[in-house]
């Protein structure tokens, strides 16, 4: 199982990116935030959690860690629970911030080892 399966109960859309440019508009009418751009361009309240899943889906290096978990809060990625090393969760801080609306990742609720 995979980080969009397991987190957001879904399989992975046909165009799906990790940086798609934002299509169409906000509920309000407005620009979609860069962190409410989900996988496909399209306005989705939790779109850079869920691109922050799919970017550690493509990564090769990173398995689902069944024991953690991915949310945000703006534009911040809350990494949330337990990993096995330092190593696994420097990764993960590096993937989640290449992906775009990310601003910074919070690694304070996650225990190593």
């Amino acid at each position: 199982m995979g980080w969009l399966q397991r987190l957001f109960g879904m399989e992975k859309p046909a165009d799906a990116q990790t940086n798609p440019a934002p299509a169409g508009s906000a509920p309000d009418g407005g620009e979609i935030p860069p962190e409410r751009v989900g996988l496909n361009g399209e306005y989705d309240q939790s779109g850079l959690a869920k691109r922050v899943a799919l970017a550690f889906d493509q990564d090769q290096e990173l398995t689902d860690y069944d024991r953690l978990w991915v949310a945000q809060t703006g534009g911040t990625v809350v990494l949330k629970g337990e990993v096995p090393s330092q190593d696994v969760l420097n990764k993960m801080v590096s993937v989640a911030r290449s992906v775009s609306g990310a601003t910074s990742v919070s690694t304070d609720q996650v225990k190593v080892g």
